[in-house]
């Protein structure tokens, strides 16, 4: 008996060679791959998961954001995709994002743990954080920012002091071309120094340039205070987060402003007529000498629908800033397990063929009716519900102040030769123009 065990034991030794050992190897970390992926029951539906590498094969990394939307409309409103090791669910449509982050805002108000966001800022500063430290920082920063201004007057003149100084810096190219992406990056910048620092930077400084390229490479990768710091363990206030806290203002009141007007411009270069069109309401209501104020805004609802329909089709953020489920819940018949990451699919509302007359075309008309300025919807840009983007006031003002004084003074037009492109793009956390150089015409 001991012979044979030990002729049995001797024959399967015999057997194990390299190529058997990586094919078990093989076969059993895709089997627990496939055991950890496993849907939970009623999930949401999605295109087939390969092991490793997931939903990957369906998704085109050119432009995720249009592969997003041909899959919700193969899989609803609700639809779930794995990208190698991590899941999402997916959604698409106004009323489908309104129940998930309006009327269930509390179940969908974490964020996630995405590694590359998680390893730069871990749960520290305004975008990032959740629970009471989320809900801590987000009340000192609306605080802080309507107590530097926010809304009022004293931040209009801060605004306009450094629109002064971009129009003195456009002046100098004396109508040649050049690319405006360091001077608008430059401009929208200073805004938030004022506000954080209480001072504006040179746009040559060293430092403020260093900073301005940290934030470029973040965006493409993925983005007396001391009287504040206690020694409550259960406070959020530390140095930390403070410091995260001011990254998150100059990510989000940089980035999103800047590209937003980059956008503007290029459009306004591409058609003149709708160009002309803001140029004339700028000239009746403000005139040629006199620096808008917001307060023109409800005078000029042109100008207004033309800002609107640029956020609109440039959709610089299509899938919004994912979020997480913080328990159980049930969206649309689905099950969602605490923990799920859910993203919005913002093209579904802002290119929505049932709610836009002609949602692929650039068209102010989208926010007119009868001569008059119409809100609407599902106009989105800046998502909604208890996450809905801090700085929304204080980028509603700088659009408007910015985009009617440059207009003000300046006519945009394409360099001699050059055809000017408004359907592709960069993609980082943003979906910004590629660059391009315009030609500022002064107009007085």
């Amino acid at each position: 008996m001991e012979l044979s065990v030990l002729s049995v034991v001797t024959f399967l030794l015999q057997q194990v060679t390299v190529s058997n050992v990586l094919l078990f190897s093989a076969v059993f970390f895709l089997a627990a791959d496939y055991i950890k992926k496993r849907a939970p029951k009623n999930f949401p539906p999605g295109p087939f998961s390969w092991p490793i590498i997931g939903g990957l094969p369906s998704l085109d990394f050119a432009e995720p954001h249009v592969a997003i939307n041909k899959l919700s409309e193969k899989y609803g409103d609700i639809f779930s995709v794995d990208m190698g090791s991590l899941r999402f669910v997916v959604l698409s449509g106004l009323q489908t994002i309104k129940e998930a982050f309006v009327h269930q805002g509390d179940s969908f108000a974490d964020r996630p743990h995405i590694p590359i966001f998680y390893n730069m800022s871990k749960e520290y500063g305004l975008i990032n954080s959740n629970g009471h430290s989320w809900k801590q920082q987000r009340r000192f920063a609306l605080s802080a920012l309507r107590n530097f201004g926010m809304g009022k007057k004293s931040l209009e003149q801060r605004i306009n002091e450094e629109i002064r100084y971009l129009t003195e810096v456009i002046e100098e190219q004396k109508g040649q071309p050049f690319d405006p992406h360091f001077h608008i990056n430059s401009s929208v910048s200073n805004v938030i120094c004022a506000i954080s620092f209480g001072d504006r930077f040179d746009y040559q400084d060293p430092e403020f340039q260093s900073l301005l390229r940290l934030i470029d490479e973040v965006v493409k990768l993925e983005v007396s205070v001391s009287t504040q710091l206690k020694d409550d363990p259960s406070s959020s206030f530390d140095e930390e987060n403070l410091a995260h806290c001011t990254m998150d203002l100059f990510l989000a009141g940089t980035e999103t402003t800047s590209t937003t007007l980059r956008w503007a411009i290029l459009y306004m270069a591409v058609y003149t007529e709708i160009q002309e069109k803001v140029q004339a309401e700028i000239d009746q209501v403000i005139g040629h000498n006199r620096q808008p104020l917001t307060e023109n805004r409800k005078n000029m609802p042109y100008t207004n629908a033309v800002i609107h329909e640029v956020q609109r089709i440039s959709n610089i953020i299509p899938i919004g800033v994912p979020r997480n489920t913080n328990r159980d819940t049930t969206l649309g018949g689905f099950h969602l397990p605490k923990g799920t990451t859910v993203m919005a699919n913002m093209a579904s509302v802002l290119y929505d063929k049932n709610e836009w007359k002609t949602p692929d075309k650039f068209n102010p008309e989208h926010f007119l009716e009868h001569g008059e300025f119409k809100k609407r919807d599902s106009f989105l840009p800046f998502l909604i519900g208890n996450r809905v983007c801090l700085g929304e006031q204080l980028a509603k003002m700088e659009l408007f102040l910015y985009f009617t004084s440059l207009l003000q003074r300046f006519s945009f037009k394409a360099p001699k030769d050059v055809q000017l492109n408004v359907s592709k793009f960069t993609l980082g956390i943003t979906l910004s123009p590629l660059p391009y150089k315009i030609c500022a015409v002064p107009r007085c």
